[in-house]
């Protein structure tokens, strides 16, 4: 296909072998107004009613809408407009909605309930602008979850968020941008981290047992309290700290998530395609009990090239894209992807001078931590499909039109 880029190339679906196969929909929405001058308000309207959420919504279903409420300092998170009219339309079908985030495992504006809800309220996430309520699906302290059992390479069960695993739906709305140790972040991450208790993850983070600083010891007693295998006590010696004992100790986390003081020292070392399929793994514990009842929504606005818990939010790489939706993730990753990778590049921002349009923008600025493993992994596992139909809804003078990646 003479002047195409190899990212446009990709978008167009040219199934000539296996035409029977049913290959799942993702939803698109241009960020132009164009000649219909309908706004993004307008588009979530679009794309709710086509992925087709009000069908799987029954009399009073608590729906839980997953998203990032952002970290303090940044501004790329979802804008509050968008996410309360996806609220008003769950209301219309009949469910009950809320909006929910999770604790971090780092120290920063949302490591416990208090804080993280202080935070989405200083976005202008509250009842009075989102029109529904605001919980912490893993609980005060990160304590709040459940263990669901998989069948992974390296978990048989994984923690997911209680709030996340009750509810009766599940939307999740994913603002993609970069990630330095995954590529980048859409609908598989805001499953897994996303969804996951702090316990979760450090377990993602780290195949290293946690190790404890006695300078920031406070003897408390907390992490003792709350460690089940009982592989830590305070040393009776001289400086009575608490001690860890590596035989005993199975990794888990808690004393991360019950350590007040920061002294339980979070080991950084897991290589950054095991960490990828950590991810997906959870991704599928989140889905457990949710097949045929969550919807994903990948916003390609404001595209920067780091993660939204960063206390900053730099220069976007590309121009906005628009708002995608699927009940597919996979699908609706490796769509966003592709989209991004067949638009221009910004000037002036993260992605080299040299860039050239077609260019893989993630692979770029990552190339170490490439993003193909956990769609590769995700796909392996059962998560999604990376073949799909794009199905353009905004088409000047179309009802809607078809394209897709083979």
């Amino acid at each position: 296909m003479p002047g195409l880029t190899k990212a446009q190339r990709l978008l167009i679906n040219n199934i000539k072998e296996g035409a029977s196969i049913t290959l799942p929909k993702v939803y698109f929405a241009g960020s132009r107004a164009q000649s219909h001058r309908e706004s993004l308000v307008k588009k979530v309207d679009l794309l709710f009613d086509r992925v087709g959420v009000a069908k799987l919504i029954r009399p009073h279903s608590l729906v839980a809408i997953k998203l990032h409420f952002g970290e303090r300092g940044g501004t790329a998170f979802l804008n509050p407009v968008l996410v309360r009219r996806i609220v008003e339309k769950v209301k219309e079908a009949g469910g009950k909605p809320f909006l929910c985030d999770s604790n971090t495992l780092y120290t920063g504006g949302r490591t416990n309930a208090v804080d993280h809800l202080e935070t989405a309220l200083q976005h202008g996430f509250s009842y009075a602008t989102v029109g529904a309520p605001l919980l912490i699906l893993d609980g005060l302290r990160g304590h709040g979850y459940y263990n669901v059992a998989i069948e992974g390479k390296h978990f048989n069960s994984v923690q997911i968020g209680a709030a996340v695993v009750e509810a009766d739906l599940l939307l999740v709305l994913s603002h993609v941008k970069g990630h330095m140790m995954t590529g980048f972040g859409g609908a598989i991450k805001n499953l897994s981290m996303g969804c996951s208790s702090r316990t979760g993850k450090q377990k993602m983070h780290s195949a290293v047992k946690p190790v404890i600083n006695s300078e920031k010891c406070r003897r408390c007693g907390n992490c003792i309290r709350w460690c089940a295998s009982e592989a830590i006590v305070l040393a009776d010696d001289q400086d009575g700290v608490a001690r860890i004992n590596p035989e005993k100790c199975t990794g888990c986390g808690e004393c991360v998530v019950s350590c007040r003081h920061g002294a339980v020292k979070v080991q950084w070392r897991t290589a950054l395609p095991e960490l990828s399929e950590r991810m997906v793994e959870f991704a599928c514990g989140t889905m457990q009990g949710k097949r045929g009842a969550a919807v994903f929504f990948n916003f390609l606005l404001d595209v920067i090239p780091d993660c939204d818990c960063n206390s900053w939010s730099d220069l976007p790489i590309v121009p906005d894209i628009g708002l995608l939706a699927s009940t597919d993730p996979v699908a609706a990753d490796q769509a966003a992807v592709d989209l991004i990778n067949a638009r221009p590049g910004i000037a002036g921002s993260a992605l080299p001078d040299a860039y050239e349009r077609g260019d893989d923008k993630f692979l770029t600025l990552y190339p170490k931590a490439d993003y193909r493993v956990k769609l590769a992994y995700a796909e392996k596992m059962g998560l999604g499909s990376r073949r799909y139909r794009l199905v353009q809804l905004d088409q000047p003078g179309k009802e809607e039109s078809e394209d897709g990646k083979d």
